[in-house]
């Protein structure tokens, strides 16, 4: 198939209401899971203060959490076709939320082993809860007949975005940070439960019996693989973002606290951008082109914000950075799931690849702030837009299945 030949139908008229409160109860999904990471990443700062640790030291911490991911997501394709995908989400959030409370906890006790503790069940509850929401939404997508999934993504930027910005002026008014969190984690085991509840019926029993059986033999198929190396590359530029950047600019540029998380709100607000305009030009372009774009745009941007000699270059850096970083992850979802059967066996496979750049990337990335400066250690990134430019072809366009009904 040509990479420039659109993979969806125009858009229906209207759709049935079940599938449209589907679509945005997956939404919803996606932007309370992004609340829990931004809330995390706001406050990430002072762990690192109050436990008093090196940038090497808290890369380490953090690979607690990559070892709860990595648990949960091979394992969670099985789940899915045990409970369904709303019954994933609703444990997946529990442990979000409950790992991020006890994760603060530990900091605010100067406890390190608690702390830990805490990031290992985040880990755990955000891994099954993204791979679950993923499965649902290119279920959703699938059945729309239109490209949606960055647009679900963006649903989780513009949640962080929506998390980053109540942090920042909480971090401007000194508020206590186990306030701050108790009240987010309140609020989105709440809504996570609702929003599940909307979620499409499971498969039936045959499919999910292929789904358990197909989570083992994914392992074995060469496009999935190349899909989990492409969305790992992808990954690791989000995935630094997320953890370092607020860090490198109050470190590499002398920047105070609150305009570090501003630095991350520009990324995020960007990468969002992009995932909203990204859903046309991927049914316009195809997969291929727009990520070969997109890593040519993170390696740009990257350079910008590592050198730039002003800080208005940075913030363009910034914007370069997140557009190039706002499609990898969905698209690597959606190609995963273009056999529905196979979808959740497949997503689990390329998520479990993916998370692996949470795995090296916290201990590894910490190693070289130490040695090379917070800041500088960025530089990384353009290196591994390489290997993503070079997988992107495994995300070419199948033949759509027709679709189920709703």
């Amino acid at each position: 198939m040509s990479t420039t030949a659109p993979r969806r139908s125009p858009r229906p008229a209207s759709l049935p209401p079940r599938l449209v409160l589907a679509r945005n109860s997956v939404a919803g999904s996606f932007a309370l899971n992004g609340i829990v990471f931004a809330t995390f990443a706001s406050r990430l700062p002072d762990v690192r203060e109050r436990l008093d640790l090196s940038n090497g030291a808290l890369g380490l911490l953090l690979l607690a959490a990559s070892c709860g991911s990595l648990l949960a997501l091979p394992a969670t394709g099985w789940v899915i076709g045990r409970i369904g995908a709303g019954n994933t989400v609703r444990v997946g959030a529990l442990l979000d939320t409950v790992g991020l409370l006890v994760a603060v906890l530990g900091a605010v006790l100067g406890t390190p082993a608690v702390t830990v503790v805490g990031l290992f069940l985040l880990g755990m509850g955000n891994g099954s809860w993204d791979v679950a929401m993923n499965v649902e939404g290119a279920e959703v997508e699938r059945r729309l007949g239109y490209t949606i999934m960055p647009r679900f993504h963006a649903g989780w930027s513009l949640g962080s975005f929506l998390g980053l910005g109540v942090a920042t002026v909480l971090l401007a008014l000194h508020v206590d940070v186990l306030v701050h969190v108790g009240v987010v984690v309140a609020v989105v085991l709440v809504a996570a439960h609702l929003t599940a509840a909307r979620f499409l019926e499971p498969q039936d029993e045959d499919d999910e019996t292929a789904v358990v059986r197909d989570s083992r033999s994914a392992w074995g198929e060469g496009r999935t693989l190349a899909l989990g190396l492409m969305v790992l590359a992808f990954a690791l530029t989000e995935g630094t973002a997320n953890d370092w950047l607020s860090l490198a600019l109050i470190d590499g540029y002398d920047l105070p606290h609150w305009a570090g998380v501003g630095g991350f709100t520009v990324f995020v607000v960007a990468m969002t951008t992009g995932r909203l305009v990204g859903t046309a030009l991927l049914d316009r372009l195809g997969r291929v082109r727009v990520l070969l774009a997109s890593a040519a745009c993170t390696f740009v941007g990257v350079l910008l914000t590592v050198f730039g000699p002003h800080l208005a270059v940075v913030v363009v850096g910034i914007l370069f950075w997140g557009a190039g970083a706002a499609l990898g992850f969905p698209v690597g979802m959606s190609a995963a799931a273009d056999d529905p059967v196979r979808a959740a066996a497949r997503v689990s496979v390329v998520s479990t690849i993916g998370y692996g750049a949470f795995l090296a990337g916290p201990p590894l990335l910490g190693w070289l702030a130490d040695h090379v400066g917070t800041l500088h250690m960025l530089l990384f990134l353009a290196a591994m837009v390489v290997p993503s430019a070079l997988a992107v072809g495994a995300a070419r366009e199948r033949p759509v299945p027709p679709d189920r009904t709703v």
